[in-house]
């Protein structure tokens, strides 16, 4: 009996969430390391068929280092050299990453449905990202930034109760372009006028001291991540993460997460709960 109680004190303590978010969008990112973890990618699914099924319109945009890696190695291409965390991508590799996130993609569509979900894989030929060449894209090759993103077909996949699951490559002047997930997740939450973004990855949030998770900071302004930039506090691949908030912020996105993936159903905790458990930032 104790343990129904509290069950219903979880529900009770859910609702007002529930009711303010009903057929609000959260865009959610999930990739890196952290995409590899079955029992992680598992609770993150099952978090967004909850969303969908209780009236909130969730988008995931995924990422899949990894994946793209080991396509290159088996191809014999060796380890990518990467410039200010950006992969170097000729002609031969966008073709590679293009093949593997669509077969991420596919995967992540087919694992929802085996959770009872229903989803739809957005990929370039869909033409949701619209991009643009880097401006560095004399080092880079075909790298990209998110020029626009066409709202309209993932419009049709919420009219038809589904979660949009989007690649990050994109397509412009006939070429496709990889693109930094973070961005194209934030550009999708600005062009959506989503309520939430939020940032999956494999550290528990923005941490005052490096490796200290007693110092994770739950609560940040634009201005306040902006000093931590500036402090060199913020650092390495959370940089990107930050940075993508802040921009989705200044786009009219109501509030931004950064979280870590690894803690069961972080997401359902984060938006649901009045501790949440990793950082936020907002305006």
């Amino acid at each position: 009996m104790e343990e129904s109680i509290r069950k219903s004190d979880i529900l009770i303590e859910a609702l007002p969430y529930l009711q303010a978010f009903h057929g609000k969008v959260v865009v959610a990112k999930y990739g890196g390391s952290a995409i590899d973890n079955p029992a992680a990618m598992r609770g993150i699914l099952q978090d967004l068929v909850f969303l969908s099924v209780v009236g909130l319109r969730p988008v995931l945009v995924h990422g899949g280092g990894p994946a793209i890696n080991q396509r290159l190695t088996a191809l014999g291409h060796g380890r990518s050299a990467f410039v200010n965390g950006m992969r170097v991508t000729d002609a031969t590799t966008i073709r590679v990453v293009h093949e593997a996130l669509s077969e991420v993609n596919g995967r992540l569509v087919q694992q929802i449905a085996e959770l009872q979900g229903h989803a739809r894989g957005l990929v370039p030929k869909d033409g949701v990202i619209i991009a643009d060449p880097h401006p560095e894209a004399a080092r880079l090759g075909f790298v990209g930034v998110v020029h626009t993103v066409r709202t309209g077909p993932i419009r049709n996949v919420f009219a038809k109760r589904m979660i949009p699951v989007i690649s990050p490559v994109g397509r412009g002047n006939g070429h496709l372009y990889n693109i930094n997930a973070d961005q194209v997740a934030s550009e999708v939450a600005v062009h959506l006028k989503a309520e939430k973004l939020v940032l999956l990855t494999n550290v528990r949030g923005i941490l005052r001291q490096a490796g200290d998770a007693g110092s994770l900071i739950s609560t940040l302004s634009v201005k306040e991540a902006r000093l931590l930039l500036g402090r060199s506090i913020i650092q390495e691949g959370m940089i990107p993460k930050v940075q993508a908030c802040i921009d989705a912020l200044k786009g009219g996105v109501k509030k931004t997460h950064i979280i870590d993936a690894a803690v069961p159903h972080a997401m359902l905790l984060e938006i649901f709960t009045k501790q949440g458990i990793g950082t936020e930032i907002v305006k």
